[in-house]
This record gives structure tokens, C-alpha cells and sequence, in this order.
């Protein structure tokens, strides 16, 4: 067996004080979008502490993938949950919002306030170039270890073409590979190599319960969380009865609480595809519909949201945040505010916890079963093209100031009264080559040096690229 194998030098299961540690410390360096996030956990988790393998990594990924909502925060509170159940799938999904969210809080009110927030460009400006190099070399990694047979590497290539000059959502993406691998195991097994399950590092309870969770359990988990997850509206209405609020039906203004967290309740089963699949809708009904958003503050909020740690999808606080400072019903309007922030994130975050805590035992199961063992070899290399993919979309948007779509093919259709229109059929992310940015590639090119060549530690080449990227940005 191969001594770098995490399997071989499995080491023994941290405590809960050790993992919350390192739970904090990803929240506060997680940066880059999902590509930069799983990068991170993946360094992090998988080799340099390995609490967890390389196949329980990307088994867990692949699971969180075909889910609607952040996929990286599903990821560190599956991995949580791994490690130390219930308590340690809180602590992880919650500590990878939470540092996001303060930020984000802090800068929605300074924003509201004060309407500027061009500051911040500068303060986080070295860090995403940083990122880069560890999801480039995240890939790379990931790559290796999980393309292990010629079919992997043609699902790798096709996922990543789908996704890159398609523009396919990666679940179809993730299912159809799975389909594939699936028939294939069927009729040529040799062409695909199994992941391989390591011996269990984690308590006998929690082996006990992936063995065998009761239909009972799994009905109660679903009923709590939902309950938890729209305990808020309950909230909402007590306190605009209390305020003598007169519903807009009677002739009175919208309950702005309610209305925040009902809409993003609703976008949080839909979010498939990550932030940017939903936020075209979201700026357009925030403005036009709820006018809780003036044209063009959504892309100050994405900018906000894009350089701060935390999932993306924290853009939406803000959105809350602004929806509710302008309708307070009769709060201070920064308290309004951040009591509208905090609707937004739970309606947002609080069905993560569904998902993990009453599906994960039953995704485990999986990983004994060889019939589907031939699937979930296929979704892992789909995952790897998925991961290029957000590697370069992100390369991309922080070397270049503006990037397009270049259309490779199209055809010519009847449109109407529009008479004929050209239809994409195949198009790729192509950046303006005059909008380079000389000093995010600095920056960028730092990393690597420190990362790949000279082989410094992450936080030490986060910290430097972060110097270095802000003296350029403030003085150059």
C-alpha cells in the first residue's frame, strides 16, 4: 500500500476542541467561491491533518454537488458530521458562514450608511489572486488521485467541456456521468477502478448509524429542522401584530420581515448550480417587483460578497439587509437591517442542515454498495472537470477586469417580430485581453512561486500575498 495513502497513516480521530479550531480558521481563509473553498478543505482536512480520506472527501462532494443551496458550506458540515455527528456538522457549516456573515453584516451597514465600499477592493484584493494558486494546485491534486482509469479521464474532459462551452448545469452534468459509470460497471467493471473504502476512523455510533439509520429517525431529523428552519416566520408575524402592522391586503405596506424570508426560503430549494445560477432572478425581483434594490446596487452587493470570505450566497444578506433598512416597521433602520440579514442567511443556510443531517447516513450506506460503486467512481472524476471549471471562471475574473462569452457555434432562429436571431450553441468565458490586471497577476504569480516552488504554508503565503496585494492596489 502506498505510504502516502491516508489510509495507511490514518491518524487518530481529533477531538471536538482541535476540529472546531480548524473549522474557525477555514471560515475566516475562505475565500476564491466554491473552487477556492473546496481547495482549502481539501489541503486542509485531507492532507495535511487526513481526519478524513481522499474517496470520504469526494464521495461527500459528490452528494453536495446534487444539492440546492452552497456546496461547499454542505461540505464542511457533512465532514463535520463525519467526525464528531450532529454537534460537529453544526460547528463546521456554521463557523464557514459565520466570519463571512459578520463581514458581510458590517459592510451591508456601512453601505447603507454611507453608500462607498470601494475600500475593501483593496483590502482583499492580494488574497483572491492568492487563492488561485491553491485551487490551481487543488486540481491538480485532485486530479491525480481521482483519475484513475482512461474512462475517468474522458468523463473529467466531457464534464468539463459541458460546463465550460455548454453551459450545463453540473447536476445534469454529475447525473449523467453517474449513469454512465453506472452501465459501464455493468459491462466492462476492468474499465473502471473502485473507489477504495478505508477502514472507519470515526465513533461506533456514528458507524451504527450510516449502517442502519431508521426510517423513524430520519422522519424525526426532517420534521425538527424544517421546523427550525421556518421558525422565523412565526417570529415575523408576533412581532408585526405587536407593532399594531396592518397587512398589505387592508391597506397597510408589506410585512418587509416576512416577505425577506419567505422569498429566500423559496430561492433556498432552487439554488442549484451555485450563486450565480439564481442571482439574475434575485436582482431582478428585488428591484422590479419588491423594489427593496435601486438598478445596479446588486452588482456593489456581488462585489461586496466576491471578497469577503464565506460562500457567495451571502450576497443575499445584503439584499436582506437593504430590504429591511428601507421597510423597518418601526425599528431603528440598522437594526431592521441586520434582523433582515440574519432572515435572509437562515432561510438561506438553515436547509444545508436538512440535507446533510438527514440524507448523509444514507449517502454513506453508498459507499459498501459495489453495484453503484462504478457510478460514484464516474461522478468523482465528472467533479474533477467541474472543479477546472470553476478554477478558470475564477482565474479568469481576477486577472481580467472584464470577461464575455465568445461564441464558437451558432444557428439562426425565427424570433418573431424580432425577424431572425443568432443562437449561441456553443460559447465560452473569453476575457477582455486589454483588461488585464499587470497587478492581480503579480500577485498571482507570488503565490505560486511560494506556493509550488518554495512550498510555504497557506496562511503564510495568504497573509503575504494580502500585504503585497494591498500596498499595489493602494500605491501603484
Amino acid at each position: 500500500m502506498n505510504e502516502n495513502s491516508p489510509v495507511a497513516a490514518a491518524p487518530a480521530m481529533p477531538s471536538f476542541a482541535e476540529t472546531t479550531k480548524v473549522w474557525a480558521r477555514i471560515g475566516f481563509l475562505s475565500f476564491g467561491g466554491p473552487a477556492g473553498q473546496i481547495a482549502l478543505m481539501h489541503r486542509t482536512i485531507v492532507d495535511e491533518k487526513r481526519w478524513v480520506s481522499e474517496e470520504r472527501f469526494l464521495h461527500a462532494l459528490n452528494y453536495c454537488m446534487l444539492l440546492p443551496g452552497p456546496e461547499a458550506q454542505q461540505l464542511a458540515t457533512y465532514i463535520g458530521w463525519l467526525l464528531h455527528g450532529t454537534r460537529g456538522g453544526l460547528v463546521a457549516g456554521l463557523l464557514f458562514i459565520l466570519p463571512g456573515f459578520a463581514v458581510i453584516l458590517a459592510l451591508s451597514t456601512a453601505y447603507a450608511l454611507y453608500h462607498q465600499a470601494e475600500w475593501l477592493q483593496s483590502l482583499f484584493f492580494g488574497l483572491k489572486a492568492a487563492v488561485l494558486a491553491i485551487v490551481i494546485e487543488a486540481v491538480i491534486r485532485i486530479g491525480r488521485r481521482a483519475l484513475k482509469a482512461r474512462f475517468h479521464r474522458v468523463v473529467a474532459a466531457l464534464a468539463f467541456l459541458a460546463l465550460f462551452a455548454l453551459d450545463v448545469p453540473f447536476p445534469v452534468v454529475i447525473v449523467l456521468a453517474g449513469l454512465a459509470g453506472f452501465v459501464l460497471h455493468g459491462f466492462a467493471p476492468k474499465a473502471l477502478v473502485d473507489a477504495a473504502t478505508e477502514p472507519s476512523q470515526l465513533p461506533a455510533d456514528l458507524a451504527a448509524l450510516r449502517a442502519a439509520p431508521p426510517f423513524i429517525r430520519t422522519l424525526g431529523v426532517l420534521v425538527f429542522w424544517v421546523a427550525v428552519w421556518q421558525l422565523p416566520l412565526l417570529l415575523t408575524g408576533a412581532h408585526a401584530l405587536k407593532a399594531g402592522f396592518i397587512p398589505e391586503a387592508m391597506g397597510g405596506d408589506a410585512n418587509s420581515f416576512a416577505a425577506v424570508f419567505s422569498f429566500f426560503s423559496r430561492m433556498a430549494l432552487v439554488t442549484f448550480g451555485g450563486a450565480y445560477a439564481v442571482l439574475a432572478y434575485v436582482a431582478q425581483t428585488a428591484v422590479e417587483h419588491y423594489a427593496w434594490l435601486r438598478p445596479g446596487e446588486m452588482l456593489d452587493g456581488l462585489a461586496l460578497a466576491e471578497t469577503t470570505p464565506g460562500p457567495l450566497v451571502l450576497v443575499l444578506c445584503y439584499v436582506g439587509f437593504l430590504a429591511t433598512f428601507r421597510n423597518p416597521m418601526g425599528l431603528d433602520p440598522v437594526l431592521a437591517g441586520m434582523l433582515g440579514a440574519g432572515l435572509a442567511a437562515w432561510a438561506t443556510f438553515v436547509p444545508s442542515f436538512i440535507w446533510i443531517f438527514a440524507g448523509a447516513p444514507y449517502v454513506e450506506r453508498l459507499r459498501a454498495n459495489t453495484a453503484l460503486s462504478g457510478a460514484l467512481s464516474a461522478i468523482t472524476a465528472a467533479v474533477v472537470g467541474v472543479i477546472l471549471n470553476l478554477a478558470i471562471w475564477f482565474a479568469l475574473h481576477v486577472l481580467f477586469g472584464e470577461v464575455g462569452r465568445a461564441t464558437l457555434l451558432s444557428r439562426t432562429v425565427e424570433a418573431g417580430a424580432a425577424g431572425r436571431v443568432e443562437v449561441p450553441l456553443i460559447s465560452i468565458a473569453w476575457p477582455e485581453w486589454q483588461s488585464l490586471d499587470l497587478a492581480a497577476l503579480g500577485v498571482s504569480l507570488l503565490a505560486v512561486l511560494l506556493t509550488f516552488r518554495l512550498k510555504v504554508g497557506m496562511v503564510k503565503t495568504l497573509a503575504i500575498c494580502a500585504v503585497v496585494g494591498f500596498v499595489l492596489n493602494q500605491f501603484i
